[in-house]
C-alpha cells in the first residue's frame, strides 16, 4: 500500500510521516509539500534517508506510477492576520490538491477542536451532536474545509484534535521559555480546562484508523480525538516550569489585557515576528475555560490504545528543544 501525506513538514504532518516509515507497512510515502527541500533536511536531521520518501510539490499531481490508498490530509495554516489567509490555505488551496485523489482512498483529513468550538455551557465535554460555534476565522476556515470536503469526498474520515503536544512542536516554545522567567503569566484569573492529544499517539491513531476493517461502515465520519485525561491550564504551566527547573512566580491575568496584547502584536510588525500565534482573533480562544470533547468514539475505533502523560508528552518536547539548541 501506498500512502500520502500533505503538511509533512508541519508538526503533526513531519510526527506521521516518521511514524510511518517507522512502522514499515507502506510499500511508499508521498509528502505533498510545499518546499520538497525542506522536508528532505528535515528528515536528514532525523537521521532518516530522504530517498524513503517520495516528495510532491504542493499542486502537482501524483505519478501516475504511484497508486495511492491512503492519505491523511495535514496541511493547513495555524496562525493568520487576516480571514483570507485561513481560507485561502485551508479551504481553496487544500480542495485544490484534495480534488485530484482517487475516489477509491481512504482519506483522514485533520481539522480541529476550533470548528467546533469550546465545550458549551452546562456540559462537562462537547461532543460531536452539538451544534459548531467557532470563534475565530480559523475555527470559520476549517469547517468550510469540512463542508467542502464531504461535497466530492462523502467517505472521507474528519478528525478534530484539541491542543496537540510532543516533539517538533514550535507552538509550545514560547511557554518554555515563559516558564523560566520570574515572573509567569496565565491567561485568565480562573483555571481552564483542556482535551490534549501526544501527537505521536494522535499520530499511531490515525494509521490505525486508516487500517481499521470498520473505515466503511462506522456510521459517523467525523470525530473529536483526544486523550482520555483532561489538564487544566495550571498543570500545563506546571509541567514546563518543572522541566526548566526556574524560580518564580505565576500571575494570573486578566483577559482584557491579553486582549490589549494582541492589539498591540498586531500593530508593530517586529512583535507579529516574534509572537506569531498572539493575533487578536486567535485570542478569542483563551477567554473560555473548559475546552474539553468526547474523544470516547475515536479511541474506540482507533483500538483503545495506551496513551502518554502530560509528563512524558511534556518531557519529550523539551528534549526535542534542547536537542535542536532552541533551549539551553
Amino acid at each position: 500500500m501506498n500512502l500520502l501525506i500533505t503538511g509533512a513538514t508541519g508538526f503533526v504532518g513531519q510526527n506521521l510521516l516518521l511514524h510511518a516509515l517507522a512502522l514499515g507497512t507502506y510499500q511508499s510515502i508521498i509528502a505533498c509539500v510545499r518546499n520538497p527541500e525542506k522536508l528532505r533536511c528535515q528528515l536528514r536531521n532525523e537521521n532518516v534517508d530522504p530517498a524513503n520518501v517520495v516528495c510532491i510539490p504542493w499542486g502537482a499531481p501524483v505519478p501516475e506510477d504511484l497508486r495511492i490508498d491512503h492519505a491523511v490530509h495535514c496541511a493547513g495554516v495555524l496562525f493568520a492576520r487576516n480571514r483570507a489567509d485561513y481560507f485561502t490555505v485551508n479551504v481553496d488551496e487544500s480542495m485544490q490538491v484534495l480534488r485530484c485523489l482517487p475516489s477509491s482512498v481512504r482519506l483522514l483529513a485533520l481539522s480541529s477542536q476550533s470548528a467546533g468550538g469550546p465545550t458549551p455551557a452546562g456540559q462537562t465535554a462537547r461532543t460531536i451532536h452539538n451544534p459548531d460555534a467557532p470563534l475565530t476565522w480559523y475555527g470559520e476556515s476549517k469547517i468550510a474545509m469540512e463542508r467542502e470536503l464531504v461535497k466530492f469526498c462523502p467517505k472521507a474520515m474528519i478528525i478534530r484534535p484539541p491542543m496537540i503536544l510532543g516533539a517538533r512542536d514550535q507552538a509550545t516554545l514560547p511557554l518554555f521559555k515563559m516558564a523560566a522567567g520570574w515572573i509567569r503569566p496565565k491567561p485568565g484569573l480562573r483555571e481552564k480546562q483542556y482535551s490534549w492529544v501526544d501527537v505521536g499517539d494522535l499520530s499511531r491513531d490515525l494509521l490505525s484508523i486508516l487500517s481499521a476493517p470498520a473505515w466503511n461502515t462506522h456510521p459517523h465520519r467525523t470525530m473529536y480525538a483526544a486523550a482520555p485525561d483532561v489538564i487544566s491550564d495550571r498543570e500545563l504551566l506546571g509541567a514546563a516550569i518543572d522541566l526548566m527547573q526556574a524560580p518564580g512566580i505565576t500571575v494570573p491575568l486578566p483577559h482584557g489585557l491579553l486582549g490589549l496584547a494582541a492589539g498591540l502584536v498586531d500593530a508593530i510588525p517586529a512583535l507579529r515576528e516574534a509572537t506569531p500565534s498572539l493575533t487578536r482573533d486567535r485570542v478569542k480562544e483563551i477567554f473560555p475555560n473548559r475546552w474539553v470533547v468526547d474523544a470516547s468514539e475515536f479511541r474506540t475505533l482507533a483500538g483503545k490504545q495506551t496513551y502518554r502523560s502530560l509528563r512524558e508528552a511534556m518531557t519529550a518536547t523539551f528534549e526535542w528543544y534542547r536537542r535542536t539548541g532552541q533551549i539551553r
